[in-house]
């Protein structure tokens, strides 16, 4: 047997906070050793922060990571873990996105990403140059090499994020060249579905290169994007540890290296593939790490994951142990359930870090109106309460809340009593303080100012306009008392609507920071549901019977002036994620909808194909919003499309 234990350090970091990221790693590093890992490792870009985009040009952020990992290296001089870090590393003209091997005090090597992503929210190369297969340079002292790196324990190769994606990264040649275990450190942004991809991904490198593949990512928020932590480790393919998901910390697995070993002397396709390459390619240098690691003689062999050796606690029958069946399972929430609290972690998660890692912010304020998107915004902000302080509960978290949120209803003649008792609910559940305060006055007056404007030539003010002057007026207020009590002012307006300019610039669309602007209104509608399913706040309920409209006007349905959300979701779905003509739309909506008249069909995919073109100015002057799918309306990540176009295109079909 060659037992080592595998840890997988989860930090949350800040871009810039060189060296507050450092002691976090630190405080873990030790913590670790304490526990007698033999390897951890933390994940992509830890001494930085991610994503510091431009601020890689400033020489002076490239040079304090670089002291900050020798301050890591000498504070854990003394431990016997090996660590790997990711952090960015200059050489002359280069800017490489890199993993630092550290052991003993020392910096050992540097490992260059290979594999630079520039899709979806991604613009490595942009920034940073590619490392290549067999490269060596010399960084200041301490080799930059595709390297592999034999300890007493075994070889090990170390390796970043993308690299991992692809199977003709370099683990491929690393472990044809000896290496049985390869680090990999992430910092893979939240999207909804993504860790079963990972997870599957994973298993297969790890099988496909008869290896042990630790991978560990990145957790927590930095502008939009929202990393979710968690971290596997699989043994050729088979699964041994799953961490947590939006938690810092560590955690640590066993594995007996000779098990890795045995599989590949076993795979005979493995070896025939190796020989392969081996024939036409030169092996990896490896690295000689002379000094010891961590004792190994007190870890245990490793149970099979699942393994319950002791008789049950409860009193009823439980299954017989086995090393060859899993051990019951709790049952586990349906997928829908599961995908859906993930989301609410995520936007928690997401407003918990801006509010903190900016230090702008005393207080939260939204502005409610009884209707959904401002409740689900709400129970946000108070989730993100509940992260930045997990010490706390009962009484104590809402005492906290009250602290921290606020909430404000700014009614006109138009706002109905249901939606005022859905607005007093949701605060009261969640403990945030309440301002009621009509805006019907200024209403008045900022319609008499802008009928004085037109003059004499008789124009009249447009509905639009009339509806407008409300949301202004209510975005002023917030800003104004945002500016003045050093508040974070949150936006609450959903995907659906923000893509059909069903939006007001100067209006809903402002405010510092956006949660679920990348939700579409079904998302909103259906996490409001699973919330009142977990938490039973009445408010929840109260907001879900009331009318989904924005009350600027009398009798308004945001559905009757738009279309039905389930379709208009459909049209956002097909359209702007599929990238399918206004003609495909209209050909896939019948069979989506059979009950709705095709024809009734067409027509709402060509008004939402026109007005999604038409509204695009609107939705980049939007706040910054959270990363959620692979969908966004944010013209610096994933969707980026011109303002200025015109839609001739369409007019032929495909």
């Amino acid at each position: 047997m060659r037992l080592v234990k595998l840890a997988i350090a989860n930090v949350n970091t800040t871009v810039g906070a060189v060296r507050s990221n450092v002691d976090r790693c630190i405080a873990l590093a030790r913590q670790i050793a304490a526990a007698d890992v033999t390897v951890a490792a933390f994940p992509e870009q830890v001494v930085g922060g991610h994503g510091a985009e431009d601020l890689i040009h400033w020489r002076a952020f490239i040079a304090c990571q670089r002291r900050e990992l020798g301050r890591f290296a000498a504070q854990t001089a003394s431990l016997p873990t090996v660590y790997a870090l990711g952090l960015s590393v200059g050489v002359g003209g280069d800017l490489f996105n890199a993993a630092a091997l550290v052991h003993r005090g020392r910096i050992v090597a540097f490992s260059a990403k290979e594999k630079l992503p520039t899709y979806d929210i991604f613009y490595e190369a942009r920034t940073f140059s590619r490392g290549v297969p067999y490269l060596e340079l010399d960084a200041d002292g301490v080799p930059l090499k595709d390297a592999i790196f034999a300890f007493d324990f075994g070889t090990l190769a170390v390796e970043l994020c993308e690299d991992l994606w692809s199977p003709e990264g370099p683990m491929r040649r690393r472990c044809y060249s000896g290496a049985e275990l390869v680090l990999n450190l992430s910092a893979s942004p939240y999207r909804a579905g993504i860790d079963e991809t990972r997870r599957e991904m994973i298993a297969t490198r790890a099988a496909d290169n008869q290896a042990t593949v630790l991978y560990a990512n990145l957790v927590g928020g930095n502008d939009g994007l929202v990393f979710d932590g968690g971290g596997h480790v699989s043994q050729n393919g088979r699964p041994v540890l799953q961490a947590p998901r939006f938690r810092e910390g560590y955690w640590a697995a066993v594995v007996d290296l000779d098990r890795t070993l045995r599989c590949r002397r076993e795979a005979t396709t493995w070896r025939s593939d190796c020989e392969a390459f081996r024939r036409s390619h030169p092996l990896v240098p490896t690295i000689a790490v002379h000094e010891r690691t961590a004792d190994r003689s007190r870890l245990g062999y490793p149970v099979p994951r699942g393994y319950s050796p002791g008789p049950s606690p409860s009193p009823s029958p439980s299954p017989s142990p086995s090393f060859f069946l899993p051990a019951p399972a709790p049952p586990a929430p349906p997928a829908r359930e599961r995908l859906l609290d993930e989301l609410f972690e995520a936007i928690g998660l997401a407003v918990a870090d801006y509010f903190r890692k900016t230090g702008a912010f005393s207080r939260i304020g939204v502005a409610v109106s009884g209707g959904r998107d401002s409740c689900l915004t709400l129970l946000a902000a108070w989730h993100a309460v509940e992260i930045m302080h997990r010490e706390l509960e009962g009484e104590a978290l809402r005492q906290k809340a009250g602290e921290i949120l606020r909430a404000f209803y700014l009614p006109t003649r138009y706002s109905g009593a249901a939606t005022r008792a859905a607005a007093e609910r949701i605060a009261a559940d969640v403990g945030a303080r309440l301002v009621a305060l009509p805006i019907e006055p200024a209403f008045e007056r900022e319609l008499e100012a802008a009928l004085q404007m037109l003059g004499p030539d008789g124009a009249e003010l447009t509905s639009v306009t009339k509806q407008n002057v409300q949301a202004r007026i209510r975005a002023g207020r917030m800003w104004n008392w945002a500016n003045s009590s050093g508040a974070l002012f949150l936006q609450t307006g959903n995907m659906s609507e923000k893509a059909m300019g069903y939006t007001t610039v100067g209006g809903d669309l402002e405010g510092a920071f956006s949660a679920i602007a990348n939700l579409p209104k079904t998302v909103v509608v259906a996490l409001l549901e699973r919330l009142y399913q977990r938490y039973g706040f009445e408010g929840i309920a109260l907001t879900l019977g009331t009318v989904a409209g924005p009350e600027l006007a009398p009798d308004q349905a945001g559905e009757r002036e738009l279309m039905p959300f389930p379709v208009l979701d459909a049209c956002l779905y097909l359209y702007a994620g599929e990238k399918l003509s206004r003609e495909e739309v209209a050909r896939a909506l019948p069979s989506l909808f059979p009950a709705i008249d095709a024809a009734q069909l067409a027509r709402f995919a060509d008004k939402f194909a026109r007005l999604f073109t038409q509204s695009i100015f609107k939705w980049v002057q939007a706040p910054l919003t959270v990363h959620l799918g692979s969908l966004d309306l944010d013209r610096e990540r994933a969707l980026q499309l011109p303002v200025v176009q015109r839609t001739e295109w369409l007019e032929n079909g495909d």
